[in-house]
């Protein structure tokens, strides 16, 4: 059984685009990390991303994490668990 999903990306068929407002930006977010986070894309370009970059992306989730979501929150959402 899969405890992550990615069904947003296959459903959605409204506007990808952003500055139009806050409701289709939030969307494509949605539909970016999404398509940004399939394997096969990421296995290719992971390999192309400098040490800096990597580091830059690490920091950049890590403060949306810690910024927005509780301790709880973090293991239940992203964790994918219920463990503190």
């Amino acid at each position: 059984m899969n405890i992550h999903s990615h069904e947003f990306v296959e459903n959605y068929d409204e506007l990808v685009g952003f500055g139009l407002d806050r409701e289709t930006d939030e969307k494509t977010i949605i539909y970016y990390l999404q398509k940004f986070s399939d394997d096969t894309l990421l296995d290719s370009l992971i390999k192309r991303m400098s040490d800096t970059e990597l580091e830059e992306v690490f920091n950049f989730i890590n403060r949306l994490l810690k910024t927005h979501l509780s301790k709880p929150e973090y293991h239940s959402l992203f964790l994918k668990n219920d463990h503190e």
